[in-house]
Parts: structure tokens; C-alpha cells; sequence
């Protein structure tokens, strides 16, 4: 029997009927410091493969991929391999964000939030008592015109409730209809208080939304199907805190821009810790956009978009069209 032969058996024997190497050694009359070898040879060729199939389990290098590949801090990404659909995928997500909110040290003295489906599943993952005392603000408008018109509010207390500290919601639309109506708000004593509040966050957190017909935004009633149609001709791939960005970070509509209430996204690119929390196939190319321009230093994440993310060419402009191996915003400072 051969090497190669000799170390799939002793795998068999080693990972489907849990013999010791002592044991596979008296089976196959080799030395246990054989046994050992062969075992080491049939992971280093291919012949075994392991796979912690627990949701809460991570791809742990994957996470390390990421971080080399675009300067982040962190990252964290959840199998779906054995998920039975994209809400489950969606739901292993919010909830490995929650366990990095929970695990984060210093405990964050004031979190800023954006809202939609992502968070509030973020939210009500989270464990009674994952921190003491924290404030939550909102970072952006999220009070809508139709049945979603609690999830923005519902979102930021139930952080703060669980954390037993206080939610800061910011009055206003996400997107009005007139400029002049934007800058009246965010002019307000009230308002302006809460947006500087917003901006001094030590951590913030957000979610992004693709350029669908189930947009959050569409479902709000803030867009109508023909204007994200219109966004995505010039170029949009999704939205950060109401925000809507093409590949390379950019705001595609500087006239919807204008009317969008809440933090700038300098803001999120300035900042020390900003964690973003995307998953589902059809969010690839803004998760892409996030950590290529810099604005987070943790992606929360599913293997499908990690494995898209780290599969991606160079940008068109690099004339090699090698793979980028380089985060595109060097300057960004991470911590850890």
C-alpha cells in the first residue's frame, strides 16, 4: 500500500470511525509517529476536509482574506452552505453582528445606528443586557409615510433597551421632497442637537440596501420604482445610510443627495470603528463599493459575498488588470 493510499486509510479510520493513532497504527502496523505523518499529509494534500457546520460557526479565513485584501480591522463571515434560504442566511448574519457588537471592547458609549430590516433583526438578536449604559442615536431619517413607519424607532430603542441606555431618534424623513424643507429641519435646534450627537459617536453601525424593487426606500414610500431605475442608470449599486453610491463610493444623484436627511458619508469614512452588516447575493456590488472606499472598518458578512469580494479584478484603471491584493483607501486608519 502506498503513501498516498496509507494516508486516506488512516483518515477513514481516523474521522469516521474515531479510532485513536495508536489504534490505526496497530490496524496498518506503522509507528503512531507514522500515523501521524500520514494524517498530516492527507490534510496538506487535499484528501480531508473539515467543515463546522454550527450557524454561529465563522470562515475564519475568509475573515483574514478580507481584512488583508481591503485594511480592515475586522471582519466576520457566517457559512451558508447547509442554510435553507437567503432569510436564514440573512438571519446567521444579524445575528454574528450581534455577537460582535456584544464582544466589543471598550463597550461603545454612544452607537450610532442607521435602521431597516438588517438592523432591526441585528436588534432583536441581541442578548438582554449585551452592555450597560450605552446611547443610541440615529444617523439617519428613517420616520416613513406608509406601514414600515416604526422600524427606524423600533430599531434604535430596542438596542438601547438592552443595553440599558437611552435611543435618540431623529425626527425627520429619510428623503424629503425639496431641498429648502431639508435644510429647515436640519437647521432646527432640535435636529442639529441630535445630528451633532450622531456625529460624535465613538462606534456606528449601519446596514446597506441594494437598488431592488424591495428596496427599503421603495417600500417607504420614498422612491418609486422609476426612480431607482433612474438611479441605477447612473450608475448606483445601492445605498449606505440613505445614501446611494456607485462602485467606487460615489453619490450618483447629488440633487437626491441634497435631500437626504442625516450624517454625510465622510463621516462613516473618518471615523475609528464603523461596522457594516451585508448579506444576500443581490448585495454584492455595494458591499464591494463599502470596503473598497473605505466606509467601514468591519464587514459582517455571508461567504457568498466574501468569496465575491475577494474573487473581484483589480478596477478597470489598473492597466495589468491584475488581482487587487491592496485596500483602496490606505489612509484609513484601523484599530482593533
Amino acid at each position: 500500500m502506498d503513501d498516498e493510499l496509507l494516508s486516506v486509510r488512516a483518515a477513514e479510520l481516523y474521522y469516521d470511525e474515531d479510532k485513536t493513532q495508536d489504534e490505526i497504527g496497530a490496524i496498518l502496523g506503522l509507528t503512531r509517529w507514522k500515523v501521524g505523518r500520514l494524517l498530516a499529509t492527507a490534510k496538506q494534500r487535499g484528501f480531508i476536509r473539515i467543515e463546522i457546520v454550527h450557524p454561529r460557526a465563522r470562515r475564519l479565513g475568509l475573515e483574514r482574506a478580507l481584512g488583508e485584501r481591503f485594511g480592515l480591522a475586522d471582519a466576520v463571515v457566517v457559512p451558508v452552505g447547509d442554510a435553507a434560504d437567503a432569510a436564514e442566511v440573512a438571519a446567521r448574519v444579524a445575528t454574528a453582528a450581534a455577537d460582535h457588537l456584544t464582544a466589543l471592547r471598550p463597550v461603545p458609549r454612544t452607537l450610532g445606528i442607521s435602521w431597516g430590516r438588517t438592523l432591526l433583526s441585528v436588534a432583536n438578536a441581541l442578548p438582554e443586557g449585551w452592555a450597560s449604559g450605552v446611547a443610541v442615536v440615529q444617523i439617519n431619517g428613517g420616520v416613513s409615510v406608509n406601514r414600515r413607519s416604526g422600524t427606524a424607532a423600533a430599531t434604535a430603542v430596542e438596542i438601547a433597551r438592552k443595553a440599558g441606555g437611552g435611543a435618540t431618534l431623529l425626527p425627520s424623513p429619510a428623503i424629503l421632497e425639496r431641498v429648502e424643507t431639508k435644510r429647515s429641519i436640519e437647521s432646527d435646534r432640535t435636529v442639529a442637537g441630535i445630528l451633532d450627537l450622531a456625529a460624535s459617536a465613538d462606534v456606528y453601525l449601519f446596514s446597506a440596501g441594494a437598488t431592488t424593487p424591495d428596496s427599503a426606500h421603495i417600500e417607504s414610500g420614498y422612491l418609486r420604482r422609476d426612480d431607482m431605475e433612474e438611479l441605477v442608470r447612473r450608475g448606483a449599486v445601492g445605498d449606505v445610510v440613505g445614501r446611494y453610491i456607485d462602485a467606487d463610493g460615489r453619490i450618483v444623484d447629488p440633487g437626491l443627495d441634497e435631500r437626504t436627511v442625516g450624517l454625510p458619508l465622510e463621516r462613516l469614512r473618518e471615523a475609528a470603528r464603523t461596522i457594516a452588516v451585508v448579506s444576500g447575493a443581490e448585495k454584492v456590488a455595494v458591499a464591494r463599493a463599502i470596503v473598497a472606499s473605505g466606509l467601514c472598518t468591519v464587514l459582517v458578512t455571508d461567504e457568498g459575498i466574501a468569496n465575491a469580494l475577494l474573487a473581484a479584478v483589480h478596477p478597470p484603471d489598473d492597466p495589468g488588470g491584475s488581482q487587487d491584493s491592496s485596500p483602496r483607501h490606505p489612509s484609513r486608519r484601523t484599530t482593533t
